[in-house]
């Protein structure tokens, strides 16, 4: 049997996130990001893989956590209508990048996702620790 081997361990500095989004850079800049030697993945260009998808849904609990409601395809293709399960969450954040709530940031073991005031605040607290 093959043992899984995590990606998160407790020198983790890794940013997913979309470049062409403001909010992003916004939080990249106010978080010093750039110069705290984070590893970053524009999700639109380097597509996140399944393995680096199972380990966000595995640091924050379920796939729904990490899904945006407010991504334009999912009024597009009428997924408010629908009950949507964790296997179909997976599976449109993995089709569509813009599905993945933004940005996820990894600090060590923590993991942060979204780009709420409290969740940025609680970054901060954590990127000064």
């Amino acid at each position: 049997m093959k043992k899984s081997v995590s990606l998160i361990n407790k020198k983790m500095k890794k940013i997913y996130y979309l470049s062409t989004c403001d909010t992003c850079k916004r939080i990249i800049s106010e978080l010093g990001l750039k110069e705290k030697n984070f590893t970053f993945q524009d999700i639109k260009t380097e597509k996140i893989t399944p393995t680096q998808l199972e380990e966000m849904k595995n640091a924050v609990g379920s796939y729904e956590a990490l899904f945006s409601r407010i991504a334009r395809k999912y009024k597009e293709l009428g997924l408010s209508e629908k009950s949507l399960t964790e296997n179909d969450y997976k599976k449109f954040i993995l089709e569509e990048y813009t599905f993945l709530k933004r940005p996820v940031i990894f600090i060590g073991k923590k993991v942060f996702v979204g780009n709420s005031k409290n969740v940025i605040t609680e970054a901060k607290t954590e990127l000064g620790k």
